[in-house]
């Protein structure tokens, strides 16, 4: 019987690898000062060149209060695109010092058009397309995370 659960789980990882990638990140707790007060979300950290690459692509479904943090670890410019990924997407650029200095919102699923930081960030933030704006998430508001304040690897 473990024999056979152990192959209908590899045959699950080898059809369906985002599910699987998905659940080898680390998930936490973060919070983005909003119009309306502090809003939490639980973000997936995509911390390593292998995660970040990666991303959300082929993911269908986000729940609302979720996302994924790209963390650069020290601040640099760093550029984005939505080529293979599934879902609509805001994206806020963030300073070493939690603000945001830019929203890309509601970036083009499948499109290979560049969406640059526009200045050095070290975390980039991604949420479903629609959120921000509905939050009253605003360019120069203040994210609270973990990774913030570290010092780089």
């Amino acid at each position: 019987m473990r024999a056979s659960l152990h192959a209908v789980f590899a045959v699950l990882v080898l059809l369906f690898p985002a599910a699987a990638f998905a659940a080898s990140l680390p998930v936490e707790t973060i919070t983005i000062d909003t119009k309306a007060g502090p809003h939490n979300f639980s973000v997936e950290v995509a911390a390593d060149d292998e995660s970040r690459e990666k991303g959300l692509m082929y993911r269908k479904a986000m729940a609302p209060d979720a996302g994924m943090l790209f963390d650069f670890h020290t601040p640099q410019l760093v550029s984005f695109w939505m080529e293979n990924t599934i879902l609509p997407l805001d994206m806020l650029f963030v300073r070493a010092d939690g603000t945001i200095a830019r929203i890309k919102a509601n970036a083009t699923p499948y499109s290979r058009e560049n969406i640059p930081s526009g200045e050095p960030v070290q975390l980039v933030i991604e949420l479903n397309a629609g959120r921000a704006a509905a939050l009253g998430i605003t360019e120069g508001a203040k994210v609270h995370a973990p990774e913030l304040g570290k010092k780089p690897h």
